[in-house]
């Protein structure tokens, strides 16, 4: 087993900073869910939505690491089924988020696509996980006819998200630059 402690200080980075980091990153991927609880966003089909909290995890897997992109995406998603759902609703978001994390890491480790496409399939693959659980939970193959809708919406939004996290990005590169 890795000792990341040690490996961080190596590398010159502080194990508490890491831990201020992620921190900090899980409390603002939670506030952009709370946002999206308060506020939601109509798109006119139900249970669309823009996927706010995915922006921080997004930004985290391109500047951070995958594990801790994962860290700061399960304590979202555990906090946010708590204070603002149900089992079901964890388990629909949990699915989702590991399954759109994973995709993502994977597309963006090949080095073939950008930051748009890895979002977008992410915000796709979310979707797909999210209507594999409602299928389990409940067989029934017109459930499965909402699918399209669903991907196409992850596409959409998943451009939206990614295009922001670019912009972040851009942004932040002069910052983490001197934080080493």
């Amino acid at each position: 087993m890795r000792d990341l402690g040690a490996e961080r200080k190596r590398q010159g980075k502080s194990p508490g900073r890491s831990v201020a980091v992620l921190g900090v990153m899980a409390t603002l991927a939670i506030l952009f869910g709370y946002v999206e609880v308060l506020i939601p966003f109509n798109f006119g089909i139900p249970g669309i939505k823009l996927g706010l909290s995915n922006l921080v995890v997004l930004y985290a897997l391109y500047r951070l690491s995958y594990r801790e992109a994962l860290a700061i995406s399960l304590v979202r998603v555990v906090l946010i089924g708590f204070l603002f759902g149900n089992m079901f609703s964890l388990a629909y978001a949990a699915t989702g988020a590991i399954l759109s994390l994973s995709v993502m890491a994977g597309l963006k480790k090949t080095g073939v696509f950008g930051i748009l496409g890895i979002s977008s399939a992410g915000g796709t693959a979310h979707n797909i996980g999210q209507i594999l659980v409602a299928y389990l939970v409940t067989p029934s193959l017109p459930l499965l006819w909402y699918l399209p809708i669903l991907m196409i919406a992850g596409l959409i939004t998943g451009l939206i998200i990614g295009g922001l996290t670019a912009v972040l990005l851009g942004r932040t590169e002069a910052v983490f630059r001197k934080l080493g």
